[in-house]
């Protein structure tokens, strides 16, 4: 077998070369999603989103009885079934539920749960079990499964500085970029240039050396195309004006652009609402719902509503109990939300949080995030359950 000393040289060698090789870029090029392939968005809300006061159990004596100052009342909720209704904030989102592109599913966790905001993060990065420490993610892994020979970062970006745990596999990293006009300018430096144009790895050059030169020739190979296929504009402008908005809007330039990636990750922070939660979560859910709907009408535009399914996540939810700062401490299991125009079944997939039975003031789990993970991977993604995530679970038909 190869060792990864020699792998690393000679992919470094090969993706420096890149850098005087347009014909390579072109090849690449050519490989184009077909019409069939889908894709899938992650949207992340970090800090441990409270599900509670998301989707509301309005009918719940035990909600309004642990929650008597921040419990949402049931006359301001915005109803979706005989039980379950909406933050306020989320009225954008409601229309999508009621167009039919929503399916929500409650009390997602894992056993034995993390109330640590960086191992449950983790836990939910590499669908590790709370007693693994893995260092690649699942969807890094993905990409490890789909490498036949080209294997280019951009198949999976992040938009954000930094690439989560999720998008590191062990051959192939993700991209993590803000901005592709940003990125393209500068890679195009004078210094990325005459690095590109006159230096190279030395044969016997130390791994590390060689992988630092791999991953510039992979960024610059990459900031052209993402540049290029998000210079692709439809005239779609209906968004707002947040950081979220901006990132969805990003995303679904580059799929109207037609650009080779398969999995999008976007990130919300500040949901970790110790103290005066409501104010905090409102403004927060507010930003989620009109960007998301923002982002799903402008797929409609571009007729790519059911070739892009987008998953909502947060780390845990939050305890049943208020604390005594208005505001909710580290919880377990939590709602999770799939929206796309190709959803196996759309509105609450399963039934709500029982208040009644809980695990020491927590919720306690329904379903496995990993079977919500089997069925992307299987059934949207079209790779290999094991393959990806370490292990076969069974997947739940949400697409």
């Amino acid at each position: 077998m190869a060792s990864r000393r020699h792998f690393i040289k000679q992919s470094s060698l090969a993706a420096a070369g890149t850098m005087m090789i347009p014909a390579f870029l072109k090849a690449f090029e050519a490989q184009a999603l077909s019409p069939d392939d889908k894709i899938l968005v992650v949207i992340q809300l970090s800090g441990g989103n409270d599900g509670l006061n998301t989707v509301i159990p309005y009918r719940n004596d035990i909600y309004y009885r642990e929650r008597q100052t921040i419990a949402i009342p049931a006359n301001d909720a915005l109803k979706i079934s005989d039980e379950l209704a909406l933050n306020p904030a989320m009225e954008k989102f409601r229309r999508l539920y009621n167009d039919g592109l929503v399916s929500i599913v409650n009390s997602v966790g894992y056993p034995n749960p993390d109330r640590s905001h960086f191992r449950s993060m983790d836990i939910w990065h590499t669908a590790s079990n709370s007693d693994e420490y893995l260092t690649t993610g699942w969807l890094g892994r993905y990409l490890d499964s789909q490498c036949n020979g080209i294997c280019q970062s951009h198949q999976a970006i992040e938009l954000d500085d930094t690439l989560s745990l999720a998008l590191k596999g062990h051959n192939v990293k993700a991209l993590a970029l803000q901005d592709p006009k940003k990125l393209y300018q500068a890679v195009h430096s004078p210094v990325y240039e005459n690095i590109a144009k006159y230096g190279k790895p030395a044969d016997d050059s130390h791994e590390n050396v060689a992988y630092l030169y791999k991953t510039m020739a992979e960024t610059i190979s990459s900031a052209d195309y993402i540049y290029q296929k998000s210079e692709i504009k439809n005239g779609y402008a209906d968004y707002p004006n947040s950081a979220l908005a901006k990132r969805l809007k990003t995303v679904a330039e580059l799929i109207n652009g037609g650009a080779q990636t398969r999995v999008y990750y976007v990130s919300l922070s500040g949901f970790d609402t110790h103290v005066r939660q409501n104010q905090q979560q409102t403004r927060l859910l507010t930003e989620y719902s009109e960007a998301v709907y923002a982002f799903m009408q402008h797929l409609k535009s571009i007729g790519k509503q059911q070739h892009v399914a987008v998953l909502t996540f947060s780390e845990f939810g939050r305890r049943v109990a208020q604390n005594a700062s208005n505001g909710t401490d580290h919880g377990t299991a939590n709602c999770l939300f799939l929206m796309g125009a190709s959803l196996k079944k759309t509105g609450v997939f399963n039934p709500v949080p029982d208040l009644s039975n809980l695990d020491n003031g927590d919720l306690k789990y329904q379903i496995d995030f990993r079977s919500i993970y089997a069925n992307l991977v299987q059934d949207w993604l079209k790779a290999d359950i094991a393959a990806v995530l370490g292990r076969n679970f069974e997947p739940i038909r949400l697409v």
